[in-house]
């Protein structure tokens, strides 16, 4: 009898540290005070949050800070589901879109550490299939800018030139891809000729895999001369082929495996498991807007629950492993990642990456090129958006901060220089409010030390 009380004592301990192994130890929290954070100015955020809920600019979302490694605010807004009235909880899930893009760098600069390749390799190196890529005539001079709200194409380019193309002075390289200044697009945002033919060929359809993705890309013309134009693009898409190729896996097992499954990061999926898929939050698009439609104008205020096509390859499953936007994850899994980020690479005990690799990642990579969506004083590194100047910017931040967000408003940022990450999360595509932003100056107003 002994013995078997032992045994059964054996089995419990392994199995409450096989949990604690899956899960990682968890990120703590503590009294705002206590690392100069003010609790009544943190009310500020809620309260403001939970007006936005009430006049309908958002149906529910979540708030979460952290200063000094610690939790110092972490509030729950409103609804995940205003339909079936299923308020949002901890572990809501969300659909990131480009917030899976920091995600993707930090997978491919593991394979840099190990070797793998240089940044200034070209990429035909090791995807022959984008060799030899010419640049289109018609699209000299085109841009794109951003309002905060909405983008717009500046100028169509030449329609006489349609057709025609030219050598670019060089191929597009891997930093390139890293830096959005490759020449691609995204085939969404504007309108020539080679957002055109990204639209004709379908690019990043459900049934399409990231091989057949960089076939079909590697027969389009570049957009813009390499290394010459920041222009938010495909390029992150190309990167999770690149992991293939270099990793010898699949861009979705290596994440698992190489990422995900270190961190306790437990919840990030390009498919959401049917059984988890009660926790997803409702996507919803302003009034009237069906799709998924960037550019589409609103019928009236409010939301209204999207059209589900929009949300089909995460319910339903896709071969198409977009590391440009394809993850959902919950605000747990990917503080995270953040954390393990602001920690030079290593969260309890877990290194990914060495210091120095994430000191290259966060230092700005244009030189004199501008940071696209007309941000003076902003910069961007290999993966992130950086605030170089926040007088220029316009914007509460620290010089240093690096960042990104994502298609349904959600946002973070990392402020090394506070030692705090921010971290915001809401459903609503395409997304047109300033609430991330709102978060962002309502978390610096409450730090008092």
């Amino acid at each position: 009898m002994r013995n078997k009380l032992r045994t059964c004592a054996y089995l419990i301990v392994l199995v409450i540290g096989l949990g604690q192994s899956a899960y990682g130890k968890e990120i703590g929290t503590t009294k705002p005070e206590r690392e100069g954070v003010s609790s009544e100015r943190l009310a500020r955020i809620t309260e403001h949050m939970n007006a936005r809920v009430a006049d309908g600019t958002m149906v529910g979302g979540q708030g979460l800070i952290t200063r000094n490694g610690k939790i110092v605010y972490n509030q729950l807004y409103g609804q995940a589901d205003r339909e079936a009235e299923k308020p949002i909880e901890q572990d809501t899930m969300y659909r990131i879109y480009s917030m899976t893009k920091p995600i993707t760098a930090l997978a491919l600069m593991m394979l840099y550490e190990e070797g793998r390749f240089f940044l200034n390799d070209p990429i035909a190196r090791y995807i022959p299939e984008m060799a030899n890529l010419e640049v289109a005539l018609s699209t000299v001079g085109t841009n794109i800018v951003s309002d905060g709200t909405q983008s717009r194409t500046i100028g169509e380019g030449d329609d006489s030139l349609v057709g025609q193309t030219r050598q670019p002075k060089r191929q597009p390289t891997v930093r390139d891809l890293l830096t959005h200044t490759a020449g691609l697009t995204y085939g969404v945002f504007g309108n020539t000729e080679v957002d055109q033919l990204y639209r004709k060929a379908g690019l990043m359809g459900r049934e399409t895999n990231l091989q057949t993705f960089v076939e079909a890309l590697g027969k389009i013309p570049l957009q813009y001369e390499p290394g010459t134009q920041w222009h938010y693009s495909v390029a992150v898409d190309v990167q999770g082929r690149l992991v293939e190729v270099l990793s010898g896996m699949t861009f979705g097992e290596f994440l698992k495996t190489r990422i995900f499954a270190p961190l306790g990061m437990v919840d990030t999926y390009f498919t959401v498991p049917p059984e988890k898929l009660p926790r997803l939050a409702q996507l919803y698009a302003p009034k009237g807007v069906k799709g998924g439609n960037f550019f589409a104008a609103s019928s009236g205020p409010g939301l209204d629950v999207a059209d589900p096509v929009v949300s089909k390859g995460y319910v339903e499953g896709t071969s198409f492993e977009g590391g440009g936007g394809g993850l959902v994850s919950t605000t747990r899994d990917y503080l995270r990642f953040a954390q393990l980020m602001l920690n030079g690479g290593e969260l309890d005990g877990v290194r990914l990456l060495s210091p120095k690799t994430v000191e290259l990642m966060t230092t700005n990579h244009l030189g004199d090129i501008p940071m696209g969506f007309g941000r003076t004083g902003a910069g961007f590194g290999l993966g992130y958006g950086l605030i170089l100047d926040p007088g220029q910017v316009g914007e509460i931040s620290s010089a240093g901060e690096y960042n990104w967000g994502g298609a349904a408003g959600t946002r973070f940022w990392i402020d090394p220089k506070e030692n705090l990450i921010g971290l915001f999360m809401v459903q609503s595509l395409p997304h047109r409010t300033r609430l991330g932003q709102e978060f962002k100056v309502l978390t610096y107003q409450a730090l008092v030390e």
